[in-house]
């Protein structure tokens, strides 16, 4: 059986506006500092020390591609090599059967074909991809994000997360306008 607060929308996290990137800025810092770590912050364009003013970290898509790279690289050159030396070894011309040299542009292309894939896919994975919603768009002002307007967002299920508490934390880092609302999901 349903509970009848099934239905009911849930809260996704307190947002906060800002009409300035700096002001966005000095408030992700000591939200971060204050042990807040589900926390996000949308901007219409890219703040310098924002990604890790929010502790955002490094990914490993960097170690996915240099594995695809090699794996497309190892593969590469085992298909010529197993295609020149055991299916079709004739000797033509006095050309050795395992002529290692000829094998470079297409080890190369596979290397590349093998990371860019790997890395667009992986990237896409990573980033919950495509996303056609997500629940920060019901925050008031938001559609406002592309344009002029700044937001740090808590998100509930932060550990340190607490209705009043988050609340009162985000109003005295002084959004503009003075206002801090709920998202709902």
């Amino acid at each position: 059986m349903h509970d009848a607060h099934d239905n009911e929308p849930k809260v996704y996290g307190l947002v906060a506006e800002y009409a300035d990137p700096d002001d966005l800025l000095k408030a992700a810092k000591p939200t971060y500092a204050a042990g807040y770590r589900d926390i996000d912050a949308y901007s219409p364009f890219p703040i310098h020390g924002l990604s890790e003013a929010i502790g955002f970290h490094k990914t490993k898509l960097s170690w996915f591609t240099l594995v695809a790279g090699l794996t497309g690289a190892a593969t590469g050159f085992a298909l010529q090599y197993i295609g020149n030396v055991w299916h079709y070894a004739y000797d033509i011309g006095g050309k050795p059967f395992f002529s290692w040299p000829a094998y470079i542009p297409i080890t190369f292309e596979m290397t590349i074909l093998f990371a860019a894939f790997t890395t667009g896919f992986v990237m896409l994975g990573l980033n919950g991809l495509p996303m056609p919603y997500h629940p920060i768009f019901n925050a008031k002002n938001f559609e406002r994000a592309t344009s002029d307007r700044f937001f740090l967002c808590v998100e509930t299920k932060d550990a340190k997360f607490d209705s009043q508490s988050t609340k009162s934390f985000l109003e005295g880092l002084n959004p503009k306008p003075i206002e801090v609302s709920e998202v709902m999901e």
